[in-house]
């Protein structure tokens, strides 16, 4: 071998080559990483609860949940307008004829608001209520009326999108101006008469809680503390189910399988007290702040109002995808 052949082969091909090796050396390595990731995440997401989810998601979003959610949100936030209506005329009757609470009323509005002009205007917004307080109270009743019924139809074709079996609506889900408004009516009135045993059962649960521990003397015994908030908290949980129990039942056109109805409200229940729980944390930390001290309350209570639309649509949607074992083979979910 002379000495070209020999710096050839040590400095041209050879150490070419060793790299080459490398490399596909590296891409197999990379390849079975990857595969090894895949199987991961297939196994995973074939684990039931995480496929139902992942169903459950799929439809919220091919369904415009997002979008509807939005959509509740405004007119939730909508409708208390007439709500605070009705709110100033039941004072202005009350005002009326009590002066000195009267003046009291004004005076803590003027010293809790800095911005001297919005003080001004809340104060003339009270003593217009209370002058004219017929006016603006049936005014208000009739708005809020329209407003509640308009809601909960709303509320209703949200749901039952995420609901039914095929997108697109049916001849079967065409229903008569009058057959509709009627019957959001009555639903308007069943969603009010189960907020209110709803909220019932968690203020009188939560006083008696009290009243008991008062009682028996034990408020200094730390240990009870934890057991009672578990308690609390049990009562708030059973009190949202039985009010998300009632909407998945009466405002879906399909009535959906017992076992399914039962999990999704359960799961939209422990939502809601989360939501609250988040909501209770962060609405004093955001009117710490001087915007949040002027925008707070609207940006705090229009993120419960979506939030809370989103968690109705999604538990919907994962009604409507729940499999079991014993459903049929041929049955698809869409």
């Amino acid at each position: 071998m002379t000495d070209n052949q020999q710096y050839d082969t040590q400095n041209g091909e050879r150490p070419a080559e060793k790299p080459l090796i490398a490399i596909k050396t590296g891409n197999h390595t990379i390849d079975k990483s990857i595969t090894r990731v895949s199987r991961l995440v297939s196994w995973f997401q074939a684990i039931p609860p995480v496929a139902h989810f992942l169903r459950a998601g799929e439809r919220f979003n091919d369904r415009l949940g997002s979008q509807f959610g939005a959509a509740i949100t405004y007119f939730s936030f909508l409708s208390l307008i007439p709500i605070l209506m009705v709110s100033f005329a039941a004072v202005g009757f009350v005002l009326a004829s009590n002066q000195d609470l009267l003046t009291e009323l004004i005076n803590k509005i003027v010293s809790n608001i800095s911005d001297p002009s919005l003080a001004s205007t809340l104060k003339n917004t009270v003593n217009t209520a209370i002058q004219q307080r017929t006016t603006v109270g049936l005014t208000g009743l009739l708005v809020a009326l329209y407003s509640g019924i308009s809601w909960m139809g709303n509320l209703r074709e949200a749901i039952r999108a995420q609901s039914r079996d095929v997108w697109e609506r049916t001849p079967q889900d065409q229903e008569k101006v009058w057959f509709k408004y009627t019957r959001d009516f009555i639903s308007l009135i069943g969603l009010l008469l189960a907020l209110i045993v709803t909220l019932s059962l968690t203020s009188i649960a939560g006083a008696a809680q009290a009243s008991i521990v008062r009682a028996l003397g034990l408020e200094n015994i730390e240990w009870l503390r934890p057991a009672m908030t578990t308690i609390a908290l049990s009562i708030s949980i059973f009190a949202n189910y039985l009010l998300f129990l009632w909407i998945f039942w009466i405002l879906p056109r399909h009535k959906p399988r017992k076992k399914a109805l039962f999990r999704g409200t359960l799961l939209a229940a422990i939502g809601f007290e989360a939501i609250k729980f988040i909501m209770t944390l962060t609405l004093p930390k955001l009117a710490s702040s001087p915007s949040g001290a002027a925008f707070g309350s609207v940006l705090g209570l229009m993120a419960f109002f979506y939030f809370f639309a989103r968690l109705i649509l999604f538990c919907a949607a994962w009604i409507a995808t729940a499999q079991y074992k014993d459903d049929p083979e041929d049955t698809e979910q869409n």
